[in-house]
């Protein structure tokens, strides 16, 4: 019983972070808007999502010949740079410029620079998801204002089925997930289940690894802000990993097989950042005169809900304990949210779907 108060605790934590990211990026997208960050000049062009795609698979390349060729480290401080460069974006718009130095707010400065730190000097899980959930509203903020509906929904699209054949198909992002556990950065959300957990002393899962009691893969990984499969594992080795030790090792393997034995449970930062897209562009692109509740349009708040149900159902799979593509669910069910919330706003399809310049 309380192996599964721990579970529901830590689902609970993912849900928390979730919804910070989507909350974030809502009150973020008219100050980013109003201090120029939009990325693009026409936010409906769809190719927009096209490029975003692109520039996806050629850092997925890159990084998996720097895990190959051993130069993962580098990977490592382009990560925490991005990190720090992400919550400057924040703090600028949220910090008052009551100290400035050649135009910059020295304050803002500062807390990106501490962030980045930590991130370096110490980084536990507790850092990196504060850290994660910082650049995740960032990222969800500067995408849904650059974003329109029908480019959103395109790039949700694209990257749900990616994610589907990068990890039950060619397996590449398992490989890739291999060496970003080891990296330490906040392109994992690291969920613990016991209050005495470290991620500094704990043991890199093997996502690689199989379960013995199924032969489907024990452990999912986070892969890079494209989603990746939703991890669930304990510190102890597992599987074909397991194979190699000695015979003490059995009883571990065998308390292993209940999906409830885990020390923590991680699930990609890319998971909470990609339908949180949606949300954000349902929000800034509504139309003045839309149904909203609580001060949020109707097809992003339903759009949110959405992506609640993706997430249970991708969280009642993982611990049933197999590796799972977190955003054919998670895009899913943000769309089918978006959608359901639209027709109920009195929005036609067609507009819904941003199709109405184009027939």
């Amino acid at each position: 019983m309380e192996r599964r108060w721990r579970i529901l605790g830590g689902c609970g934590l993912i849900a928390g972070i979730f919804l910070f990211v989507q909350l974030g990026a809502l009150a973020l997208v008219q100050p980013f808007e109003s201090a120029g960050y939009q990325a693009v000049e026409d936010p409906s062009d769809p190719t927009n999502s096209l490029m975003y795609i692109g520039a996806i698979l050629v850092a997925t390349v890159v990084m998996l010949l720097a895990f190959r060729y051993d130069v993962d480290q580098l990977i490592r401080d382009l990560i925490v740079f991005s990190a720090a460069w992400l919550s400057l974006y924040v703090f600028q718009v949220l910090v008052p410029p009551v100290f400035t130095y050649a135009g910059l707010n020295v304050v803002a400065v500062a807390l990106a620079l501490g962030l980045g730190a930590a991130l370096l000097l110490y980084p536990e899980w507790y850092v990196i998801d504060a850290a994660g959930a910082v650049m995740g509203a960032a990222a969800a903020g500067l995408f849904g204002i650059s974003f329109g509906i029908l480019p959103a929904l395109v790039l949700l699209t694209v990257l749900a089925v990616y994610d589907a054949i990068s990890v039950y198909g060619t397996e590449h992002m398992l490989t890739l997930a291999s060496g970003v556990m080891d990296l330490k950065v906040p392109v994992v959300l690291v969920i613990p289940m016991t209050l005495s957990y470290s991620y500094l002393d704990a043991t890199t899962p093997d996502p690689m690894a199989e379960d013995e009691s199924n032969d489907e893969p024990a452990t999912d990984a986070p892969d890079t802000d494209a989603g990746g499969p939703a991890v669930a594992d304990g510190s102890q080795p597992t599987g074909a990993a397991a194979a190699s030790e000695t015979e003490s090792t059995e009883e571990t393997d065998d308390s292993h097989a209940d999906p409830l034995e885990r020390d923590a449970l991680f699930i990609g930062l890319g998971d909470a950042i990609i339908p949180s897209i949606l949300v954000a562009s349902a929000a800034f692109f509504a139309s003045a005169d839309v149904l909203t509740v609580f001060g949020v349009p109707l097809p992003a708040l339903t759009a949110m809900a959405g992506s609640y149900v993706g997430l249970a159902i991708l969280l009642w799979m993982v611990l049933k304990g197999r590796a799972h593509a977190g955003l054919p669910l998670l895009n899913g069910g943000t769309i089918a949210g978006y959608i359901v919330g639209a027709l109920v706003a009195g929005i036609s399809l067609v507009d819904a779907l941003g199709l109405g310049p184009y027939l």
